[in-house]
């Protein structure tokens, strides 16, 4: 009797040559044999702090293919004494692990992905886990849930974290819905100068200098970074909530309200006209 083995990553694969052929060992503790694509994208999530896009995970299970189809056995690698008997009897091991690696779907689509992330996310939820999945615009990463978000910082020595002054948040949100956005046109909507509330956006990195408005003296314009989204744990700006009050049309009526002036007559302050008569009386 002649047993032949292979290693196919770190599974061992025996196959007996003599009577009955075709009789396969494997050590089921070394390879997988149900492919579970939230278990997998959870390894995943866990292996870094760093954000994984749908493309990072599509290269992985290529990768995983790969290498399964590299490590296959190979009839001519001199392994068995005779090369002929060799390809007959490694024939069914070949079919044997080509079932395995089938399990692993050549392609995984983002649709696939994104529902499997979508679900993960739910049953930690359910089970009032301490992490969470959170998709930002670069990717998707496991972060703790707010619940024990103070345990990190004190771990980390950090100082607590200051919440925002109304008057930021108003800004913040003129320059999200309005964007890009001069500073004159926020202070316009505002009323009030926005100085301290845009220097304490910029220093939180939650707003940056975009460019230049094509408009004279050529003004610095505003917009969102992608800390932002994070911040605020959107993955794009089209998740926004929508907001009559915000719509860039009102807005712009706006501005051109408080920039235009705005002729006002004798007559509407009460005043006698220069022919002398006075506005006629509202009383009856």
């Amino acid at each position: 009797m002649k047993i032949l083995r292979w290693t196919v990553g770190k599974a061992d694969i025996s196959f007996c040559t003599r009577e009955p052929y075709g009789r396969v060992y494997l050590n089921p503790t070394h390879f997988p044999v149900e492919f579970n694509l939230k278990r997998v994208l959870k390894s995943l999530l866990l292996s870094t702090s760093d954000p994984i896009s749908i493309k990072d995970i599509q290269k992985v299970v290529q990768r995983h293919h790969d290498e399964r189809r590299a490590s296959l056995p190979d009839a001519e690698s001199g392994s068995v004494a005779n090369d002929s008997l060799a390809g007959q009897e490694a024939a069914p091991v070949q079919e044997v692990i080509q079932d395995i690696i089938d399990q692993v779907p050549t392609l995984v689509t983002a649709t696939q992905i994104r529902e499997a992330m979508e679900q993960l996310d739910a049953e930690l939820r359910e089970s009032n886990d301490v992490c969470r999945v959170l998709q930002g615009p670069e990717g998707f990463r496991l972060v703790v849930s707010p619940a024990y978000a103070g345990w990190v910082r004190l771990l980390r020595g950090e100082v607590r974290p200051q919440r925002l002054s109304s008057a930021a948040l108003e800004t913040l949100a003129i320059i999200a819905y309005r964007q890009p956005v001069t500073r004159a046109e926020m202070e316009s909507i505002r009323g009030v100068s926005i100085e301290s509330a845009l220097l304490r956006l910029q220093e939180i990195e939650l707003v940056a200098v975009t460019g230049r408005a094509d408009l004279p003296g050529r003004p610095l314009q505003y917009g969102t970074t992608d800390k932002f989204l994070d911040f605020s744990g959107l993955r794009s700006l089209g998740e926004l909530p929508a907001s009559d009050v915000l719509s860039p049309a009102q807005i712009s009526e706006w501005i051109t309200r408080a920039t235009a002036p705005v002729a006002v007559e004798e007559a509407d302050l009460g005043l006698v006209s220069e022919e002398g008569e006075a506005p006629p009386s509202t009383e009856s």
